[in-house]
């Protein structure tokens, strides 16, 4: 699958072809539209991001070895998937919220940002041989995790019921999805809750959930737009982006990617004893505060994703046991 056609299958997975793509050439900007005739999201080379300024006492805190070389090293995912981390309609120029938000730390940490776009497996590679100094992609703190790593949360890991448009339909737990047909996505933590909501359904008398897997995104929103499945649990990020574009679905619950007991939360992840971690707490927070943090999220459409402030290895998912 081309790059290009990783931005757009989103909006046009329920037969939308809502994605006016400029060529490589063309000087005015790609834009996709939103339903109901809202802002418009960017998709075009020329991002306009919000920019940050040097922070003396944020600065201070990155180690003399990654000041010296006047950048920071970020690694992004490769995979491309919007509105998280994708290529713009050149195929060449990476936009999204993690570069946005990793664009931010590096201006406040006064340094150059430098992305390395890579597969997700390659990204930690990138941290444990020092070819990164940090990663911002969707990576949620977990206790396994933090052996290694260190974390600077910078969204909250939500996940989302998408519905088709109008049905009315509004999750809450598990007696919302009772007997419901809803496509997931195999070994991920929505997956796990859905089927926890499915034996908790099944134990007080009800109809366990009908869970469908599909191989691809645009067999999932035409199945929905079908009627032949409810609904779609997977990542608020891609489900908020969908929303927006295609314009035939809506979210019907937004739950925490952690589960009931636990908020889990999106994090830039360094090597451990890095001594980075506290320079991109301290970066994040200061754009949280001066409201750079705000815009940059709000013109993603994940608003509802942002955290007070920016927490040094917090409580993360609990550790897997085989």
């Amino acid at each position: 699958m081309i790059r290009r056609t990783l931005a757009a299958v989103l909006a046009l997975a329920a037969g939308s072809a809502l994605l006016t793509a400029c060529g490589a050439g063309d000087a005015a900007d790609a834009a996709v539209g939103t339903a109901g005739g809202g802002p418009k999201l960017n998709i075009g080379p020329d991002q306009h991001r919000v920019r940050g300024t040097k922070d003396p006492k944020s600065a201070a805190l990155v180690p003399a070895r990654v000041r010296g070389t006047g950048e920071l090293r970020i690694g992004v995912d490769a995979g491309g998937i919007p509105p998280l981390s994708f290529y713009a309609t050149d195929d060449k120029t990476l936009i999204g919220v993690e570069e946005d938000l990793a664009t931010l730390v590096a201006d406040t940490l006064g340094l150059t940002p430098r992305f390395e776009p890579l597969s997700w497996e390659n990204l930690f590679v990138g941290l444990d041989s020092g070819k990164l100094d940090a990663v911002l992609s969707n990576v949620t703190v977990t206790e396994e995790r933090k052996d290694k790593y260190d974390f600077a949360t910078y969204r909250l890991d939500q996940l989302a019921m998408e519905t088709k448009k109008g049905s009315g339909w509004r999750v809450r737990g598990a007696a919302d999805v009772a007997g419901k047909s809803i496509a997931v996505s195999s070994g991920t933590n929505q997956e796990k809750i859905l089927l926890d909501w499915s034996r908790a359904d099944e134990k007080a008398g009800r109809k366990p959930v009908d869970i469908k897997y599909f191989q691809k995104a645009t067999d999932v929103y035409l199945a929905l737009q079908s009627g032949r499945i409810d609904g779609y649990f997977g990542p608020n990020p891609t489900a908020a982006y969908h929303v927006a574009t295609a314009g035939q679905t809506e979210i019907a619950g937004t739950f925490s990617g952690g589960g009931a007991h636990l908020k889990g939360e999106i994090a830039a992840t360094t090597h451990k004893g890095s001594g980075l971690a506290a320079a991109y707490a301290a970066a994040l927070n200061k754009v949280i505060d001066d409201g750079r943090y705000a815009k940059v999220l709000a013109r993603w459409g994940l608003s509802g994703e942002a955290v007070p402030h920016s927490r040094i290895n917090p409580p993360g998912l609990p550790r897997t046991t085989n």
